[in-house]
């Protein structure tokens, strides 16, 4: 039986891309926008409800884009690290069990084997070969899910969020900043759900996931943000005057 030397073609084109080494900065830098867009759209629509002030709402819109993008980048490095620091703690407890107990170590890579389906000459040979070749890893992915060398990065993760929460928000905050006066809200609402819907768009293909649920929710989360702010600051500025 012929061997492969080289990847099959059919595995080759980009639509092939594991999900899986994608999904950390994917997940922060679509977080990251999502919540830039939607935050400081709400936060600027809240203001503009309040007052009609350009500097006023340009100040609120920086702050609001200056805390959130550096909370966001925080939280993603603190999240992510702790689950970093877990999974590392996971592979040395592994580790030290390869180096205790590793006749143990094989029997139980051979049951995970055999609790796919293999028979127990064929999960056995399987489970010999692995540890020969990298024991650690193999029972990594077969017993915990996790790849010794693709552990996800808190920098990488925090990076993008910053990065995305940055760009998303700042969409708004023009927007609603340079817009005539009698059209400002409106035309932000319009643009922030355009918005949304290409980040909910983006988030699907990449994802390979449902495109009309992704782009749905982002549009409805978003628009129910900008109504509910929209109407405090009304309240709160008809009170204040």
């Amino acid at each position: 039986m012929s061997e492969f030397t080289e990847t099959p073609p059919w595995l080759e084109g980009p639509d092939e891309v594991k999900v899986t080494r994608r999904n950390n900065w994917l997940r922060a830098g679509v977080l990251g926008a999502n919540d830039g867009i939607v935050s400081i759209a709400a936060l600027v629509v809240g203001v503009a409800a309040a007052t009609p002030e350009r500097p006023a709402i340009l100040t609120a819109g920086l702050a609001g884009l200056a805390a959130g993008a550096l909370s966001m980048a925080v939280g993603e490095y603190v999240s992510v690290s702790s689950q970093r620091d877990a999974e590392r703690a996971q592979l040395d407890r592994e580790r030290k069990w390869h180096d205790d107990r590793p006749e143990w170590e094989l029997e139980q890579l051979a049951q995970l084997h055999m609790d796919t389906g293999m028979d127990k000459d064929t999960a056995l040979k399987a489970a010999e070969q692995q540890t020969a070749h990298d024991p650690l890893g193999a029972h990594a992915r077969a017993h915990l899910g996790i790849d010794p060398n693709e552990l996800v990065s808190p920098w990488q993760a925090a990076f993008a969020s910053l990065v995305a929460f940055t760009v998303g928000g700042a969409m708004p905050m023009l927007t609603i900043a340079y817009s005539p006066a009698d059209w400002r809200v409106g035309v932000t609402f319009v643009t922030v759900l355009a918005a949304l819907a290409l980040t909910g768009l983006t988030s699907a293909s990449l994802g390979h996931a449902g495109r009309v649920r992704a782009v749905l929710r982002n549009i409805v989360g978003g628009a129910a943000a900008m109504g509910i702010t929209y109407g405090i600051g009304a309240l709160v500025g008809t009170a204040l005057h």
